[in-house]
């Protein structure tokens, strides 16, 4: 693994960072094309779409990290004894410590305060606006096994010849900067970075599908949401990091309660709208280049 690509100078490039930025301007870019099919003024469209991706960057920043404080704190955590005693720790991030899971939340919150901002429909940006998270979010959960994050738990002896992506041998020197801990030296572990990337990818692809398809707006996010929370929730068992907040025991993690309340929450909403039709939900296919120069 790399955690550190480089240096220049003093300063290091980090894997993870880099991974996260591709994939926070290709989730952006996406975000864009995706919201100007159709439009009658895409100038004018384009510059209030422009924006919306830096309140979503924002809100996940903010709400990844107020999730990890508050989870570290209701766990009695060293980690959240620190921040009670030191509460301007609470905002150093480059210390580490962000929860998916917040970072979503906020998104979707910076998302919604940016489409009232600059005059957009909501639930159409909450509809692209997740297709488009999930492709970022496939590139950015390679940064998580570049670095050791997030890695899973040690694989059986009889299931240790099962190949990559389904399992991962962890060096046996790590690298600076290396996550996974030195428990976890030349052991074989459940390769669930991968997994939640390779989730990820085929949840934006289904998004794109599901797009052409919808019968209201809003709905897209909601389906997505509702299977990401039931594949996280699957992916947990097999997390091998503690850092995430266990609970009941051990048993269950912070993420797979987090992930019951929103597939509760989705289903509901979806069983709700389930007979609901709006005109012209369905977006647009694109263009053919001959159609676009037409």
């Amino acid at each position: 693994m790399y955690p550190i690509l480089f240096k220049l100078g003093p300063v290091p490039l980090r894997s993870f960072g880099l991974l996260v930025v591709i994939g926070f301007l290709l989730g952006a870019n996406w975000l864009t094309r995706l919201g100007l099919r159709g439009a009658d003024d895409p100038g004018e469209l384009r510059k209030r779409l422009d924006a919306v991706p830096m309140w979503v960057l924002g809100g996940v920043i903010g709400g990844a990290r107020l999730m990890y404080v508050v989870v570290e704190i209701l766990r009695q955590s060293p980690v959240g004894k620190g921040f009670l005693e030191d509460p301007l720790s609470m905002l150093f991030i480059w210390q580490g410590g962000l929860v998916m899971y917040g970072g979503a939340f906020g998104g979707l919150l910076g998302g919604w305060w940016a489409a009232k901002k600059h005059k957009l429909d909501p639930r159409e940006v909450f509809d692209i606006g997740t297709t488009a998270a999930f492709l970022g979010l496939a590139v950015g959960r390679i940064g998580c096994l570049m670095v050791g994050d997030d890695y899973g738990a040690i694989v059986p002896e009889h299931l240790r010849g099962l190949p990559f992506p389904i399992t991962i041998h962890v060096p046996a020197e790590l690298r600076d900067g290396s996550l996974f801990g030195d428990a976890n030296r030349g052991q074989v572990l459940w390769a669930t970075q991968i997994w939640l990337s390779i989730n990820a990818l085929c949840l934006a692809a289904l998004g794109y599908r599901l797009l052409l398809r919808r019968r209201y707006r809003g709905q897209v996010a909601t389906q997505l949401l509702s299977l990401y929370a039931l594949m996280r929730f699957v992916i947990e068992f097999f997390r091998g990091d503690e850092v995430r907040g266990v609970w009941f025991g051990g048993h269950i993690s912070t993420s797979q309660l987090i992930s019951i309340a929103t597939f509760v929450i989705c289903a509901t909403l979806l069983f709700r709208n389930r007979g609901r039709r709006e005109e012209d939900a369905a977006l647009p296919p694109a263009k053919t280049p001959a159609e676009s120069r037409a």
